[in-house]
């Protein structure tokens, strides 16, 4: 019956910043400029973030609503911080499952980048 998630929509407040954002700093390709909304994914994969113009939501603090999966995540952690994105915690974040470092794109929306580890590994 169900055969894939094809994509999440982020609630943006500009769009334009919205994608020099995660195409020029996270390092997505952008994969559509649409009138509505803009996309962008994974090289290699099908699944998109579609930055949809509208009223951002809020998560609570401490938590990531957004998670990026990452081969290393000491050196996405060091590349982010070069390019300036400001991280929650000073440093990454260690869990049972594997390794996390959280952040906030333009508009407050919570992110991650995470490295799993063992069964958690993907």
């Amino acid at each position: 019956m169900v055969k894939k998630v094809v994509y999440v929509a982020l609630l943006v407040s500009d769009q334009d910043k919205a994608l020099d954002f995660y195409t020029n700093l996270i390092g997505l390709e952008k994969w559509g400029d649409y009138p509505t909304p803009d996309a962008a994914g994974v090289k290699g994969q099908d699944f998109e973030l579609v930055l949809w113009p509208g009223t951002p939501g809020r998560a609570k603090p401490g938590s990531a609503v957004y998670t990026i999966e990452v081969e290393n995540c000491r050196m996405a952690f060091e590349t982010l911080k070069s390019r300036e994105v400001e991280f929650e915690a000073p440093e990454i974040l260690e869990f049972p499952w594997g390794y996390a470092a959280r952040f906030q794109d333009p508009d407050r929306n919570l992110l991650q980048v995470r490295e799993g580890r063992g069964a958690f590994r993907r």
